[in-house]
């Protein structure tokens, strides 16, 4: 009688037990299923969709319910709930995909980066359409010139992103002359143009991205293999950083000149 006694309590209880504490992981190794998880993502959704809002004030209303609203009265659907994998997340992303893996600003941010790790590589074209143009004579309209150190280069005033980098200048010129040789020589900001090897969108199309001295920068498409190299010291991203500024040397597709204005991923 004991002994099925204990089987009839192992039988009620350990299903329980299990739908408590088990989750599927997808190729990222995010849990993607479970109550508990469930839970953490819908925390999460509302935690990126603040971020958006908190970035971009004068275009976004509010985040809730997974949807994000424009002042213009669009609505965008934050969370498409499709299971992707990287490549997947790349090439078809949703606004949450945005915010995975998550950019970690500051010195301690693990170097080199895990596989797969990009952080703000990640980009929902109609959102960044929306706001900074969807052609090139659109995103024309919002540019002026700035100086960066004796070069005249065009970025948008949209976001205030020229003031931005104006005070990113400003910064830099402060610290020690050692480190000026990485970024007073830059390779350019405005040029609308997909990214080499695929279909999307660069960033420097809507002149929000800045890439420094080439002279000191690594590049995944430039080395044969995909072994991580930096030569940029931290100190200078720092003070992108500071003014809303992501640092392409923090992904594992690295791009160490790699500088763009993304303030949701550092609010």
């Amino acid at each position: 009688m004991r002994k099925e006694y204990k089987i009839l309590i192992t039988l009620l209880f350990v299903p329980l037990f299990l739908s408590f504490n088990c989750g599927e992981t997808n190729s990222q190794g995010y849990q993607v299923s479970g109550s508990a998880e469930r839970k953490q993502d819908s925390t999460e959704k509302n935690s990126g969709l603040q971020k958006l809002v908190n970035a971009y004030p004068d275009f976004l209303e509010k985040g809730e319910d997974n949807k994000l609203y424009w002042k213009d009265g669009t609505v965008m659907t934050y969370d498409d709930g499709i299971e992707k994998d990287f490549e997947e997340m790349l090439e078809n992303p949703d606004l949450e995909d945005m915010f995975i893996p998550q950019y970690i600003a500051g010195p301690d941010w693990g170097e080199p980066p895990p596989v797969n790790s990009d952080p703000g590589r990640i980009r929902y074209e109609p959102f960044f359409a929306k706001i900074y143009g969807s052609s090139q004579s659109e995103v024309s309209k919002s540019l002026t010139t700035i100086n960066w150190f004796g070069t005249k280069v065009q970025v948008s005033t949209v976001n205030n992103v020229d003031e931005k980098l104006t005070a990113v200048k400003e910064d830099l010129e402060k610290l020690p002359e050692k480190f000026h040789k990485y970024f007073k020589k830059t390779a350019g900001t405005f040029n609308y143009r997909k990214i080499a090897g695929t279909n999307r969108m660069s960033t420097h199309s809507y002149a929000i991205a800045i890439d420094i001295n080439t002279d000191y920068s690594d590049y995944w498409r430039w080395s044969k293999t995909i072994k991580y190299k930096n030569r940029i010291p931290y100190e200078v991203a720092e003070v992108f950083e500071k003014h809303g500024f992501i640092w392409g040397a923090k992904w594992y597709h690295y791009d160490t000149m790699h500088f763009e204005y993304r303030p949701e991923l550092l609010n």
